[in-house]
């Protein structure tokens, strides 16, 4: 099988090792299962050739001769002629004639020396034997080696007041150690036979097997490989029709995920970049005019009226307040962007909320002569939110209106409930925003063009999307030049 160099061979080498084994233990399987029922049919067949051997014995010697002297003692001399005749047959006959309790009486092995390592013989093969007449493969204690069973032929006998059993081992010791010699000789040549098909088939399967099962992960370690070398676009196919549907699936998932979070971090890394230079400007800014005017107040102290200087300090006090509101802004949102902020929501009356903001702006309002309006269509509206955020939305997005908005202009702030949410609005006639500016307009630092200027919206609306993100609501804004935006969102109502 040719390598492939897409596969680890670690894998390839435990699954042709997985084969090589699988294969040897099912020849080592067969060999012993065949092994084991041809010997025991062998047996079987010897059996029931043999099945009447026993009566036949009895029948035609003791018939001729008792098995017993006149003093009770057995006649060995009749058993010595029997067993010539049948070993003239066949060499591995052995006969023991017992008692009706199962008790060696004699036999022609005891007189040999080879002896008898029992004194009796289980009774109950016996009398299956003679009640199956033969027909049944059954077998019986081997008196020579009582941890063996053999197979035998038995019948039983009367002869002068005397019963037992005629018991003849078929297969005695002779035959079983020429059956052992054959037998290893024939696992010997069927196990180098079985051992040689085992690595055949092994080799044949294995390549086959391998081959197949290892097509799809070829497939996939391939595309993995394409994907790290940098091709971001390289999938698995038809993940359904794979043998490793979930890995496939995982992998794709995986894949789509890494490139998401790519180009995430490319937008985000463009928009970094972007909110360090707005920043920079708008801090540059404020610090020049900080430092020219502290410049000019060290180098003419002594000829700058009292008037000047309140001025000038009022200018530098006024450039400091922007600093900090801009620092502010920036802490805030960072902790927004980095989810550290988690929203404590409680029931809350955002009516109240509402009249403490618009009596908070009316002398900022009122300085721009602009009219500052809450528009209540009931009493005491409640809602569920974190009370500090709503109020931080609020505002930010109060101060942009009353930014954008020129003198004799209106800025209201409406709350309407809408079933089992309360929808808040400010709206504002001021300058209005770009239709084609209208989709960016919560972007951070996004630049307007208003007026023939551009104008930034700083972090604000940012901060206040961030907070609308955390209450799972969304804000739109509604806006035309020079008729004014409305920017809604909505609330959870709270049922008292």
């Amino acid at each position: 099988m040719s390598t492939d160099k897409t596969l680890t061979p670690r894998l390839v080498k435990k699954l042709w090792f997985a084969f090589i084994v699988l294969i040897a233990i099912i020849g080592a399987s067969y060999i012993f299962i065949t092994g084991y029922f041809s010997n025991r049919h062998s047996e079987a067949t010897i059996q029931k050739i043999n099945a009447s051997l026993a009566e036949h014995l009895i029948e035609e010697k003791f018939q001729n001769a008792s098995p017993f002297l006149e003093d009770g003692s057995v006649n060995k001399a009749l058993f010595g002629d029997l067993m010539h005749d049948m070993m003239a047959v066949n060499r591995s006959i052995e006969v023991y004639l017992l008692d009706k309790q199962g008790d060696i009486l004699y036999s022609v092995v005891l007189d040999h020396g080879d002896g008898s390592k029992t004194k009796q013989v289980s009774l109950d093969p016996i009398k299956s034997f003679i009640a199956s007449h033969g027909q049944e493969y059954i077998l019986g204690d081997n008196p020579r080696n009582p941890e063996e069973q053999k197979i035998f032929s038995a019948a039983p006998y009367n002869v002068n007041g005397k019963e037992g059993f005629v018991y003849i081992i078929l297969t005695g010791q002779e035959l079983q150690l020429v059956s052992d010699t054959l037998l290893g000789s024939y696992y010997s040549n069927i196990g180098i036979g079985g051992f040689l098909l085992a690595i055949l088939f092994a080799g044949l399967i294995g390549f086959l097997s391998i081959w197949f099962l290892t097509k799809n992960l070829r497939l996939m370690t391939g595309t993995v490989k394409k994907f790290q070398e940098g091709d971001l676009d390289a999938r698995i196919e038809n993940p359904k029709g794979s043998d490793i549907e979930v890995f496939a699936n995982a992998f794709n998932e995986m894949a789509d995920s890494i490139v998401k979070n790519m180009d995430k971090m490319k937008s985000v890394d463009l928009l970094r970049r972007e909110l360090i230079a707005n920043v920079s400007h708008d801090l540059r800014t404020p610090l020049a005019v900080l430092k020219g005017y502290i410049e000019t107040m060290q180098m003419k102290k002594d000829s700058l009226t009292e008037e000047q200087k309140q001025e000038y300090l009022q200018i530098t006090y006024d450039n400091v307040d922007k600093l900090s509101k801009l620092i502010n802004q920036l802490f805030e949102y960072s902790k927004l962007e980095a989810e550290q902020t988690t929203p404590i929501k409680e029931p809350f009356s955002i009516t109240e909320l509402s009249h403490d903001l618009i009596a908070k702006f009316k002398v900022l309002a009122e300085k721009k002569q602009i009219d500052l309006q809450l528009n209540n269509d009931q009493k005491n509206a409640m809602v569920f939110a974190d009370v500090g955020l709503v109020e931080r939305a609020l505002q930010n997005l109060l101060e942009n209106a009353i930014k954008y908005t020129p003198s004799g202009g209106r800025v209201i702030l409406s709350l309407c409930p809408k079933g089992n949410k309360v929808e808040i609005s400010i709206r504002d006639t001021g300058t209005g925003i770009p239709i084609n500016d209208q989709p960016f307009i919560f972007d951070r630092y996004k630049q307007v063009a208003t007026n023939s200027k551009k104008q930034g919206h700083g972090l604000g609306l940012a901060i206040v999307k961030k907070i609308m993100e955390l209450h799972d609501t969304t804000i739109t804004v509604l806006s035309k030049p020079k008729e004014g935006s409305s920017f809604i969102f909505q609330l959870p109502a709270y049922q008292v």
